[in-house]
Order: structure tokens, then C-alpha cells, then sequence
């Protein structure tokens, strides 16, 4: 073959072997410019961010329509734009793209949390509407990100649990709505700023490397220690840790010289002055320094007979005011003379204090105090036992104590009924508690450890300051309670959906007890549920509980069958109604699904303007107290309701807000 030849099959080679790559690699790329443009911008920052935090492919997003992406998973949208993007948990692992979501513009959720992103956190200054970023549990890395500090909307900030390192913004400060922040297990260092938010309930900087004293502002002072621990060089009045401060004098030099004798002074200055005699000198120091020895020693003598005699009188004090603890309230069971109080008191009476402090003692030591889920061990079962208890309440299965503790650390103690516990043996108890402690969600009150010794069964949680939404349903004994507003009731139930929904997504277990009384309102007010799952370990029949047999399904209050996610739906339903009507369950007339919302509406005799999100609400409890279990909705469906509830309420009251001329 000639040189010619060859030449010309070796260009003809290099062009179709370019023309191939190309094409194989446009082919495999990202959509191009043009395809780009005729995607909506929401659309193409979604895909943006999966190209780059999702490298396991875990999002299976695909796009054959223009508005398909509002139905991806994570996504919400009001209009066509993602007003929520929530991946938490989803396993996701890569970036976080610079901009990427920070086009969506009318984006108020961002949730990323329990994932493996790794990297620094973009600049998210372009979201000026997000009123909730949650980035917690990953690997981000880097600095604080300053561009946070442009979103003047914020109100939950969430940042704990990465490789964050350097110094808090002092300018933390414009964050005006913040009412979270979360900024623990980090590597964050230099001083804490000064913050002044006064909506702010939740706040955590623990497990850091933060430094100086703690600002003393009316905002900080309100949180206890729990917020600030393992930060060794914290110190001052919030934390109850002297801070070193530096010495009066610079050097020995500065000491001041002992004064000049009178006589010294005087001869120095020309005046004559005859020094008394040495011997009458001695003598007269002699007898000086006798009488005021003996005059120290009287004085002494009395400030210890004094000091003394007031410590009798108030270790009498003490003796006849003594509080109750959680140790002499599990030690009553060996009295079996002496009962708990009455539900009207709450503190136990003297009286029965002092017949349990009387009373043998209780070996507690053949059990053991055991954290759940990882949680570090901030007080020994010493301490729980000594801290002084206050009754909260009675339960199906137990009655639950506030425990104060010598550290000011407050936890509520849920001690459970043997009787009622029997059939669950120590074994099968500690395997559930370990399933019930590791579940970790802003609407559930969290279980941070428990107990069990022989006839003894505690289980110990967060304590919610703010009382029970039984509470705030009803109010007191002597008012006619007036039903909650129905955005209050929407907020309610979301959060109650979200805590249920949860607990049957994240594991096999069920609340099975839910009601107002188990729904406890946090620090901000959120509703957080309690005693979940706890009901599987006791034996309990209606008799024992008439009120909570309301809440109860059909298929479960007929037979001796457990709990299941369908019944918890059902009592979802009826604390809805409970919610909008002001009613407990007992006082709810069986009525036909079509009779109920006239009755709700009866029952309110206000929110006429909002007729169409109540009647809503009203529809959804429904539903969710239907007779089938197989016609309920699940709790995912549930949520989604609530949401679609309430992004519509948004967007009419934005629409109202433009017509009427406001910003």
C-alpha cells in the first residue's frame, strides 16, 4: 500500500475515532444549554445537586414532563416552585454543589440531615425565604458559613454533628427569629458570642473546643449547663465555672514598703523626739499582746458555739421539710402502708415522706442505670436516686416525677407499674427499651435511659417545661376551655403526624397510647409525643383506663389485640377532633362522617373565614377515625394532607397580603 494510502486511512481513522468520544461523551453528560433552557430553573438546580450529592444514585429523579420534578421525592411545591426539600436519612453521599439549590429562591425547608455529604457548606445567600435549614449528621467540613447570616428569616438553624472548625460570627447576633440553634459536635473554637435572640428556646454549642467566659445576657443565662458541656475552657456565671483572672500586682516590686517608725520619720525631719524606754516598750507589748490573744480566743469560742447551734437548727429544718426523692418513692414499695399522693397534690406530703424515709431501704444496686442510643452518661443512678422528685401525673402504666438533681439538671422519671409490667420479663423489657431509645426526632420527648432491679422498672426522659396538650386543650377545672385556633390546631397536628409518622417509617414499633395527655408541648411550644411503645410491656384492659379506651380503635378495643399502625391512625383521628372541638373523646356523639363537621362548627362558633381550612382538618380526622382499618390513611399520607393544608393556607395568605398592599 502506498505512503498516500496510508496517510489517508490513518486521518480518516482519528476523525471517526473523535467524532465517537464526543458523541459517547455528550451522551453521558449533564442535559446541555439548550435542553437546560427549556427545563424550569427549579428543575435544573435539583439536578444539579443530585449530580454531585448523589453518587450512589439513591434519587431516582427523571424528568418526562416540565413539572415532574414536583413530584420527586423530597419535593414540595406551591405553584410550580419547591417551597420544601427534605432529604433526611436518604443515605446520600458527595457535596453539597455550589449553586445548585441555592437558585430555589422560594424555598422555606432545607433538610439534609442523617446523611454523608462531605465538603464545605455553599454560599446559601440566594435563598432569602428558607426559614428552616437542618445540615446536621454529615462530614461537612470548613468554616462556619457566613452567608447564613444574610437569611433574616431563619428560625431553625441545625449545624451539629460535622467537622466544622474556627470561630462563631459574632454577628450570630442578626438572626433576630432564630428559636433553634444547634451547633454541638463540631471542632468550633474562640469565644461564644454574645446572643440576645429572645425567641430563642433550643440551643446547644456542646462538644466543641469554645473558649472564655459565657456571655452573661438574658438569652444564655435561661439555658443550663446541659448546652454547654465538654468545652473544657468555658467558664463564668452560666456555667458555674470560675474564670482566672489576673493577679493585682505585676511583680514583688509594687508590694508596698512597710511604714517608716513615728520617730525615724520625725528625726528625719529635724524634730527631736526622745524614743521611750526598751523595757517599758516589752512590757506594755506583753500585756497588749495577752489581752488581745485572749479577747480572739472569746471571740473565737463564740462564732463556733453560734455557727454550730444554727447548723442543728437547720438540719432540724431541713429534717421536717424535707423533700421527697426518687429513691424514697422507690423505696415505698417495701412500706406497704404508704401510697402515692392523691392526683390533686403536687409534691408528696410530709406525713407519707416521712413514713417512706422510715421505711427499710431497697437494694438498688442490683440494677444498673443504662443510657440509650449513645448517650453520654451526665449523672450516675446515685444521683438520679437523690434527686428530689415532684409528682407530674398518673399514667395507664406508671406515674411520672420531675427529678430535680444536685446539678440543676431536671429529667423526667416515669416509674412503671409492676403489677402491670409483670408480663414482660427483664430481658424482653431491656431488648424493647434499647428499640424505644434509639428513636430521635424533634417530635418525640427523647428516652435517655432506664432502670429495672427487682420490682423496680424506670424509664427516665427529657423534661418538657411547658405542660401537656390535655392541658392546653382544656385548661383548668374552673374555666371553660375555648377551642385553639385552627392554625394552632394545624401545627399541632403536624407535628403529632410528624412524630408518628416517624416511628412507624424508622422501625417496627407503634406508640399505641396516644393521647392529649401523652402529647407534651416542648421549650417552643412544639408538640412532642410521649410514652411511645411503652404500652407493648403491659397488660392492660379498658377497665383500667376509661378514658384512654376512646382513643382506642375497633379492631383493638374488641379483642386482646397489640397496637398497629392503623390503630394509632385511628386515634390520631379523635385527638384531631379533640383538637377542634375543645372535647375530650368521652364527650364525642357518634355521628355519621357527614354530620361531623356541622357539629365541629357548632362546637367552635368562630373561625367563619377560615370555614374552608377547618372544614379541611375536619375531613382528615374523618377519615382517620374510619371504623375499617383498611380505609385509614397512613401516616406518610397523613402528613402529606397536612402539609398541602397548609402550603394553600400560605399561598391565599400571601395572595391576601399582595392585594392588600403589604410586603
Amino acid at each position: 500500500m502506498s505512503p498516500l494510502m496510508l496517510l489517508l486511512c490513518f486521518l480518516l481513522q482519528l476523525i471517526y475515532s473523535f467524532y465517537f468520544c464526543s458523541s459517547s461523551a455528550a451522551a453521558t453528560s449533564t442535559p446541555s444549554a439548550p435542553f437546560n433552557s427549556l427545563l424550569p430553573s427549579d428543575a435544573v438546580s435539583l439536578l444539579s445537586f443530585k449530580s454531585k450529592a448523589d453518587l450512589d444514585n439513591k434519587l431516582h429523579y427523571t424528568l418526562n414532563e416540565r413539572f415532574d420534578y414536583c413530584q420527586w421525592r423530597g419535593v414540595k411545591c406551591v405553584q410550580g416552585r419547591v417551597v420544601r426539600f427534605v432529604l433526611q436519612g436518604f443515605s446520600l453521599r458527595g457535596t453539597f454543589p455550589a449553586n445548585s439549590l441555592t437558585h430555589l429562591d422560594q424555598l422555606r425547608i432545607l433538610n439534609l440531615r442523617n446523611n454523608s455529604l462531605s465538603g464545605p457548606i455553599p454560599d446559601l445567600s440566594g435563598l432569602p425565604n428558607l426559614k428552616t435549614l437542618f445540615l446536621d449528621h454529615n462530614f461537612f467540613s470548613g468554616t462556619f458559613p457566613l452567608s447564613v447570616l444574610s437569611i433574616h428569616r431563619l428560625v431553625i438553624l441545625d449545624l451539629s454533628r460535622n467537622n466544622l472548625t474556627g470561630s462563631l460570627p459574632v454577628r450570630l447576633t442578626v438572626l433576630d427569629r432564630l428559636n433553634y440553634l444547634r451547633l454541638d459536635s463540631n471542632w468550633f473554637n474562640g469565644s461564644i458570642p454574645p446572643l440576645n435572640q429572645t425567641q430563642l428556646q433550643i440551643f446547644n454549642v456542646s462538644n466543641n473546643n469554645l473558649t472564655g467566659p459565657v456571655p452573661v445576657t438574658p438569652t444564655l443565662k435561661k439555658f443550663n449547663i446541659r448546652s454547654f458541656l465538654r468545652n473544657p475552657s468555658l467558664c463564668g456565671e452560666v456555667v458555674d465555672k470560675p474564670c482566672r483572672s489576673a493577679p493585682f500586682f505585676d511583680s514583688p516590686s509594687s508590694a508596698a514598703s512597710p511604714p517608716t517608725p513615728l520617730y525615724q520619720n520625725a528625726q528625719s525631719q529635724g524634730i527631736l523626739i526622745t524614743p521611750p524606754p526598751q523595757h517599758k516598750h516589752k512590757k506594755v507589748g506583753v500585756v497588749l499582746g495577752f489581752v488581745v490573744g485572749t479577747l480572739i480566743l472569746i471571740a473565737a469560742v463564740l462564732c463556733l458555739f453560734a455557727f454550730v447551734k444554727k447548723r442543728r437548727e437547720e438540719t432540724e429544718t431541713e429534717s421536717k421539710a424535707t423533700k421527697c426523692t426518687i429513691e424514697t418513692i422507690t423505696n415505698s414499695a417495701a412500706n406497704a402502708t404508704v401510697s402515692e399522693p392523691d392526683d390533686s397534690s403536687q409534691e408528696i406530703k410530709l406525713e407519707k415522706e416521712m413514713k417512706v424515709l422510715q421505711a427499710p431501704k431497697q437494694q438498688m444496686k442490683s440494677g444498673n442505670l443504662i443510657f440509650c442510643s449513645g448517650e453520654t452518661e451526665l449523672y450516675s443512678l446515685e444521683q438520679l436516686m437523690r434527686a428530689s422528685a415532684e409528682l407530674l401525673g398518673r399514667g395507664t402504666i406508671g406515674t411520672t416525677y420531675k427529678a430535680l438533681m444536685a446539678s440543676q439538671l431536671i429529667v423526667s422519671v416515669k416509674r412503671l407499674d409492676a403489677g402491670k409490667t409483670s408480663i414482660t420479663s427483664a430481658e424482653a423489657f431491656e431488648q424493647h427499651m434499647e428499640s424505644v431509645g434509639m428513636l430521635r426526632h424533634p417530635n418525640l420527648v427523647a428516652v435517655r435511659a432506664y432502670f429495672q432491679a427487682k420490682q423496680e422498672r424506670l424509664v427516665i426522659y427529657d423534661y418538657q417545661p411547658n405542660g401537656s396538650l390535655f392541658n392546653l386543650i382544656h385548661g383548668s377545672r374552673s374555666t371553660r376551655a375555648k377551642p385553639l385556633h385552627w392554625t394552632s390546631c394545624l401545627k399541632i397536628a403536624e407535628d403529632v403526624a410528624q412524630g408518628l409518622a416517624y416511628i412507624h417509617q424508622a422501625s417496627k414499633l407503634t406508640h399505641g397510647n396516644l393521647k392529649s395527655s401523652n402529647v407534651l408541648l416542648g421549650s417552643d411550644f412544639e408538640a412532642c409525643l410521649t410514652d411511645y411503645s411503652i404500652i407493648a410491656l403491659a397488660d392492660i384492659s379498658s377497665e383500667d383506663d376509661p378514658d384512654s379506651a376512646c382513643y382506642k380503635a375497633p379492631e383493638v378495643r374488641k379483642s386482646a389485640r397489640r397496637a398497629t399502625p392503623g390503630s394509632d391512625v385511628y386515634a390520631y383521628g379523635i385527638l384531631l377532633l379533640e383538637l377542634l372541638t375543645g372535647k375530650p373523646p368521652s364527650q364525642h356523639p357518634h355521628l355519621s362522617p357527614p354530620d361531623v363537621p356541622d357539629w365541629v362548627r357548632a362546637m367552635r362558633e368562630d373561625d367563619n373565614e377560615e370555614d374552608r381550612w377547618l372544614a379541611m382538618l375536619v375531613d382528615l380526622a374523618s377519615i382517620c377515625s374510619l371504623t375499617s382499618p383498611e380505609q385509614r390513611p397512613t401516616m406518610r399520607q397523613i402528613l402529606k394532607m397536612i402539609q398541602d393544608i397548609k402550603d394553600s393556607a400560605m399561598v391565599e395568605n400571601n395572595k391576601r397580603d399582595a392585594h392588600n398592599g403589604y410586603s
